[in-house]
């Protein structure tokens, strides 16, 4: 199940996107428009800070704005920081592989196989979707 930290950061990136001009925006303006907590989304969107997807201003006329163009955000990137790793369980991630401590053998293990083709389904989905693509 999606989370509501990478939820919400999903909303606050498309916001940002679909907004007029690209100056910056206040934490308010979004959490308003979005019905998010303030305080949780500051967290969200500090985070997308230091993963370089957005930039920030201080002061009179501060608030946070994309450095990038929607079409070059792909949702791989956006989903492995705000969610972690894209597959279900850690035998199948391709970032964040851990050997299954209750499995003898990967190759012939049910679960495995399921999981790879739903981790293959995901990133096919996130691979060929960006921020553009979610304002469209």
């Amino acid at each position: 199940m999606l989370s509501k930290k990478t939820k919400y950061g999903l909303k606050a990136l498309t916001y940002l996107a679909s907004v007029d001009g690209k100056e910056p925006v206040q934490i308010a303006e979004i959490a308003k428009h979005e019905n998010i907590s303030q305080k949780f989304l500051e967290s969200i969107l500090l985070t997308l800070r230091r993963n370089g997807f957005l930039g920030s201003k201080k002061g009179k006329g501060g608030g946070y704005y994309l450095i990038k163009q929607p079409e070059d955000i792909k949702m791989t990137s956006v989903m492995r920081v705000l969610e972690g790793p894209i597959a279900m369980v850690p035998c199948v991630s391709l970032n964040f592989y851990e050997k299954c401590d209750d499995c003898p053998d990967e190759n012939k293990c049910s679960v495995h196989k399921l999981m790879l083709q739903v981790r293959d389904s995901a990133l096919n989905v996130y691979r060929n979707n960006t921020l553009a693509d979610l304002i469209s």
